[in-house]
């Protein structure tokens, strides 16, 4: 309780004049040296989660560092985070439901994929318990008026869901079985905060994604009013050809975030290309080629001068 009575001081106090937003890190301890590097003395500093589980752009993977770096400034009242989703699959992972069977599958992509986290903590010793313990403290959104924070996307109604529960937005132990059932409108409200809008692909198309899985659904881009082709909406698909070369239908519900609302900020899309501000109020902030972070100082339209590369 400790720490979640902090975080939440925390989200009130900081300067909403100037924060300083830091997408993604996988366990990757020098971009998140370089990006502190990159910060300005005074000004907040906002994590979007997914601090574990290195992916292939992280050579020296070292979630302990990341994670403890991390917490210390959200300790000192420096810093706040929201959960990602490899935040919560870890939670999931290391516990079981009421019949005994991991919440999470230990299958060999699951395992893959969390193995840098399995590799410095094990799975379910005291170590990995006391880190996704903490990663309960970590809200699913936080709005501080003038700007938000989300891992992966901001849906009022799905928003409105949860806080009918959790008006914190945090998700307690009692959840979890069904967060990972993903069948109650609660849990489906979970998982497009954390994972986004999807959208199914027209009959007979599929694409592989940023690690090679076939898939006949595809994410949206739902910041992107003016996406009007397959092309144009679809994240996370590194060959454009595979998919429908025609207009797309069906996405009206996930492309909703307002070009008047505050600015939000989110991660996790594994964006390909160089850095960009696409929209006047959303934006992500996920390069894994090219990592950056956003500026913020208290405009109300996204601007390209305060998105920065991290050397």
């Amino acid at each position: 309780m400790k720490d979640v009575n902090m975080i939440r001081d925390i989200a009130n106090s900081l300067p909403t004049s100037g924060m300083d937003i830091i997408p993604d890190l996988h366990a990757d301890p020098q971009r998140l040296k370089r990006s502190l590097g990159a910060t300005t003395p005074g000004a907040g500093i906002g994590f979007l989660g997914d601090f574990i589980d290195a992916g292939k752009v992280t050579p020296n993977p070292d979630d302990p560092t990341v994670l403890s770096e991390v917490r210390k400034l959200i300790v000192s009242g420096r810093a706040i985070a929201v959960m990602g989703n490899h935040e919560l699959n870890a939670i999931l992972f290391h516990r079981t439901n009421s019949a005994g069977a991991p919440l999470r599958s230990h299958s060999a992509k699951n395992l893959k994929q969390h193995m840098s986290f399995i590799d410095a903590f094990g799975i379910r010793t005291n170590e990995a318990l006391a880190w996704t313990d903490w990663f309960l403290t970590l809200p699913l959104w936080l709005d501080l008026g003038d700007l938000r924070l989300v891992h992966a996307c901001w849906d009022k109604d799905a928003i409105e869901t949860i806080s009918n529960r959790r008006p914190d937005g945090r998700l307690q132990r009692g959840d979890l079985e069904e967060v990972a059932a993903k069948k109650t409108d609660f849990a489906k409200s979970v998982d497009r905060l954390l994972t986004g809008p999807e959208i199914a692909l027209p009959g007979g198309y599929t694409v592989h994604d940023t690690v090679g899985h076939e898939r006949d659904h595809v994410r949206l881009a739902w910041w992107r009013p003016w996406a009007r082709t397959w092309a144009d909406a679809t994240l996370s698909v590194p060959d454009p050809t595979q998919l429908p070369d025609q207009a797309l239908v069906g996405a009206a519900d996930a492309l909703l975030y307002p070009q008047d609302a505050p600015p939000v900020f989110v991660g996790h899309y594994k964006m390909n290309g160089v850095p960009q501000v696409e929209a006047n109020s959303a934006i992500c902030l996920d390069y894994p080629s090219r990592p950056c972070l956003y500026q913020w100082r208290g405009e109300t339209g996204l601007k390209a001068q305060n998105l920065i590369e991290i050397p």
